[in-house]
């Protein structure tokens, strides 16, 4: 992995991360503030990016390539839109990682610290930024709820129909 130094006052990232569908409605104040605790990280094909059961406390988003989700040694999603975020649970929660992230091919994120979120000076500054992160996460993990939802219908369906059941 090849890492940036944190992104404070690196104003050139501002116009792309207004157009990413994760930040798109945050304001460039806030845009900022994650930028402050934001590094750009570069991995290789085949690289690591999480490990299932390891804890730590970064969010990323993807900015090119691409990344499968592995959970006990099974693949369960790949991410490849610019955009798609990965490590939220973990950031929530504070728990261990659910699954393992692997770069496919040459990849790019944004990785957000998120062990900052107690640590702002101002509480009211700092419980409104904290607010807008979770809001953004609530986002992701809905959408991906809605989803997995989808596929369970889908699976029954044919679980149903494979066992000779009718609805």
């Amino acid at each position: 992995m090849q890492e940036s130094p944190y992104l404070e006052g690196n104003g050139f990232l501002m116009e792309k991360l207004q157009h990413l569908p994760f930040l798109g409605s945050v304001s460039e104040k806030y845009i900022k503030d994650i930028l402050r605790f934001s590094k750009i990280r570069k991995f290789d094909d085949g690289e690591i990016i999480t490990k299932e059961k390891s804890y730590d406390s970064w969010v990323y988003i993807l900015f090119s390539g691409a990344v499968k989700i592995e959970k006990n040694g099974k693949e369960i999603a790949r991410l490849d839109e610019i955009g798609n975020t990965f490590g939220e649970l973990a950031a929530i929660d504070g728990k261990m990682r659910s699954a393992s992230v692997e770069a496919i091919g040459p990849t790019v994120c944004l990785a957000i610290d998120t062990s900052f979120m107690n640590e702002t000076a101002e509480p009211l500054e700092q419980a409104l930024f904290v607010s807008v992160l979770y809001k953004l996460f609530a986002e992701v993990m809905a959408q991906r709820l809605r989803s997995t939802n989808d596929e369970l219908i889908r699976v029954r369906s044919e679980l149903e129909m494979l066992k000779g059941y009718k609805s």
